[in-house]
């Protein structure tokens, strides 16, 4: 084996050399004191937190649950009229707490708080109908920004009076369709739109108070039955996606996990895209 001696400057080789020994240990959980830094793997740890889930019994709700369970959060289930999967769910959580309120009633958000206070919060509960701008009944209209964007606002300042200065962190569930809509979306592409506003808005004005509101904006995501109801658009996505498929409840959830924990410490009043790379799509 021959030898190369080095002359130079040893602090180059140094540094290169405490770069691979970082990498080589932060995956044992250790951590490691550089320049002043903590450097933690275990960043994704949210132990010790109680994490409201709105519309929880759903699939991406569930997904989210399950995913912050796992990192250590006391998860709280919310339904509305779904308490049998919401049930079913706390069971498979290991006996998570389950509660009933129609968000769109600020006299049931306000009885929701003062039964327990969670220390942070998905606003992950919507509807999604299809209907035609110019045929919809004004009734609809409301209904669709009640519940994607009223029960937003009511939850999360309810939140804020009750946090106080303790500091606290929300993510609201959005859809890509806040950036682009679709025939037959108008009302609930407006409201989501509405909802990315609303979260940087309040990022901005809590953010003094130590909270931090960010978005997850997925795109289409896979449930069970969606290629049978709908072949042609799961095949056209899956054509045109960069990343070839569609997306899942997980992969929402682990956007959600970063933005709720430490590694995303620094980070308010933003809307992170979960789709696959479909945004980067050229539109014409």
């Amino acid at each position: 084996m021959q030898v190369i001696e080095y002359l130079g400057d040893p602090a180059p080789l140094a540094r290169v050399a405490l770069r691979f020994f970082i990498a080589a240990h932060l995956v044992d959980n250790s951590a490691i004191q550089l320049s002043g830094h903590r450097m933690n793997s275990d960043v994704l740890n949210l132990s010790g937190e109680t994490v409201l889930v709105t519309g929880a019994s759903g699939n991406i709700g569930n997904g989210i649950a399950a995913r912050l369970v796992e990192a250590g959060a006391e998860v709280v289930v919310h339904y509305h009229r779904d308490q049998a999967s919401a049930d079913q769910l706390a069971r498979d959580l290991g006996g998570a707490v389950t509660v009933q309120a129609d968000l769109t009633d600020k006299a049931a958000v306000d009885a929701m708080f003062s039964a327990g206070q969670p220390s942070m919060i998905v606003n992950n509960a919507a509807l999604q109908t299809v209907a035609d701008l110019g045929d919809m009944s004004f009734e609809d209209w409301r209904a669709m920004l009640a519940t994607n964007l009223d029960t937003v606002f009511l939850v999360m300042q309810r939140a804020a009076h009750a946090w106080g200065g303790r500091g606290g962190a929300i993510v609201n569930i959005a859809s890509i369709e806040a950036l682009d809509p679709a025939v037959g979306h108008g009302h609930y592409a407006t409201s989501k739109a509405g909802l990315v506003m609303l979260s940087r808005a309040a990022a901005l004005e809590f953010g003094s108070a130590g909270i931090r509101i960010n978005c997850v904006s997925p795109g289409l995501v896979d449930r069970e039955g969606l290629a049978r109801d709908w072949p042609d658009g799961v095949s056209r996505w899956q054509d045109r996606a960069p990343l070839g498929r569609l997306g899942t409840a997980q992969d929402v959830a682990d956007a959600v996990l970063f933005l709720l924990s430490p590694a995303a410490r620094w980070i308010s009043g933003t809307n992170l895209v979960v789709d696959g790379g479909m945004s980067a799509q050229s539109r014409w």
